[in-house]
């Protein structure tokens, strides 16, 4: 029996650093000697950008070896995985075409299970410890597939006036997720983008701490021009300066969230 771990990175709110936390947390847990496996799920490509440059990028696309050619013909994931450039860490590259998922799903049978069907002789193969999915900014079909196909949750909350706008949006969509896929589970929000300095980051804390049942990760990502700095030369922040504070942050968080998928 597989022992793949399937985790998905969402929130309805963009700028929440999901492609970030996906990107880093999944750099983190192969360097830990983890296979890893990732699934760029966003039209915006940042996912894969966090790995690739631009041109590299654009060739996936080009070449059809994307989640988006997966999902339209309704194959087997194992053809659409690449090598980063990193030991123990793949990636199913997204394509600028995924602004029309939402349309090639819609007449499909059991729409809301085709990644699931897609991705379940790689889980079933073992191959990979973990899968990390990344996810679009919405809550359509799209994102109740990439819910339906995981067996984890995790939501990267901003630390901003504006990052908690919507969670309870995000809450209710869960809940319709687990109508139909009840084995989706919540593992907890990670909070990104952080400035302990600032009132409303104790705002976002008491706030996520009136959330009964609600587990929220220790680690707490702060704000770090390395992080940008990283992306700039599409380079995990681990790898671009491992003596950063960031870098420090993604590894435990990684490990805080390895310990809690093990329990």
């Amino acid at each position: 029996m597989s022992l793949t771990q399937v985790i998905c990175f969402a929130n309805n709110k963009g700028g929440s650093g999901k492609s970030t936390t996906c990107a880093n947390v999944g750099y983190e847990m192969a360097r830990a000697g983890r296979r890893v496996l990732l699934i760029d799920g966003d039209m915006q490509l940042n996912l894969t950008l966090s790995f690739f440059d631009e041109e590299a990028a654009l060739t996936f696309v080009e070449s059809g070896k994307t989640i988006y050619n997966a999902i339209r013909d309704q194959k087997d994931l194992a053809a659409f995985i690449v090598p980063t450039p990193y030991k123990g860490l793949d990636i199913i590259p997204s394509s600028t075409l995924m602004s029309s998922v939402e349309f090639e799903l819609f007449p499909k049978w059991q729409r809301e299970f085709i990644l699931k069907k897609c991705l379940a002789n790689v889980v079933a193969s073992g191959t990979y410890d973990y899968i990390l999915i990344d996810s679009p900014p919405t809550l359509g079909c799209w994102v109740m597939n990439i819910m339906c196909a995981s067996k984890e949750l995790i939501i990267p909350v901003e630390a901003s006036p504006w990052g908690l706008f919507g969670l309870a949006n995000m809450f209710d969509f869960v809940k319709q997720v687990q109508s139909i896929a009840p084995d989706i589970h919540l593992l907890g929000i990670a909070i990104t983008k952080a400035d302990e300095r600032k009132k409303y980051f104790k705002q976002t804390l008491d706030t996520l701490g009136s959330y009964e049942g609600l587990t929220v990760f220790r680690t707490i990502v702060r704000i770090d021009s390395t992080i940008e700095w990283s992306q700039d030369n599409s380079k995990p922040v681990g790898e671009y300066k491992r003596s950063s504070r960031s870098a420090e942050e993604y590894a435990n968080l990684a490990k805080e969230i390895m310990e809690y998928v093990s329990r």
